[in-house]
């Protein structure tokens, strides 16, 4: 074993239904996303977390909390995990937008909102703070947002900017698990929803258990 983080998003909201940019607008988590995050909880606490942060934004911190009641683990609040900033788009349906803004669609830059390489940065930078307080073997779940969420896994991989469209999006109450290597973060799982069965392959001392 060693450390490993957990990504998880938050669940649904009404906003999510309506395929409305959120950014940093503090949008609640809708019935549905309050079972999710039920659920999600039910899962992830099998993996006896250690720690747990969260965004600043209510329908992450009450996805994390849904989690930190089953481990009686605290939430910790980090704004650097918060979702990428929309700018004039936050609030809109990507209808209102592609209508708006037809040539900043196309490259999905909101005006006044925050660039990716921004949104990767603060987001790694604040993933790998907090995985810097986990004890050998701990595992930390962070509580975040779609973008920030696959954006930060990518400057974690060390992926160059022209790849980051290799990593999909996430569902509502999915996550992505990363763990610590010989040569740093690797990618476990990405957008699951259920727990993995234990790898057992020849591809490397790292990923194999066993031959075969």
């Amino acid at each position: 074993m060693s450390r490993r983080i957990v990504c998880l998003r938050h669940g649904q909201t009404l906003w999510n239904v309506e395929k409305r940019f959120q950014g940093h607008t503090d949008i609640a988590l809708d019935e549905t996303g309050v079972a999710q995050a039920a659920r999600a909880a039910s899962l992830l606490a099998a993996l006896r977390p250690t720690m747990i942060v969260s965004s600043d934004l209510r329908r992450a911190f009450d996805t994390a909390s849904a989690l930190a009641r089953l481990t009686g683990l605290d939430v910790a609040v980090d704004k650097a995990l918060r979702e990428r900033g929309g700018g004039e788009w936050e609030g809109l349906t990507r209808a209102e937008i592609r209508a708006g803004w037809p040539v900043q669609y196309e490259e999905w830059d909101a005006p006044g909102g925050e660039t990716v390489t921004h949104v990767a940065d603060r987001v790694a930078e604040a993933v790998l703070r907090w995985a810097a307080r986990l004890d050998e073997n701990g595992l930390l779940v962070v509580a975040s947002h779609g973008a920030a969420i696959r954006l930060g896994l990518a400057r974690l991989l060390g992926l160059p900017q022209e790849l980051w469209p290799v990593l999909g999006g996430l569902g509502n109450c999915s996550w992505s698990v990363l763990e610590e290597g010989r040569k740093g973060w690797r990618l476990l799982e990405h957008n699951a929803g259920t727990l993995p069965e234990p790898v057992s392959s020849d591809d490397s001392p790292e990923a194999a258990t066993a031959g075969g």
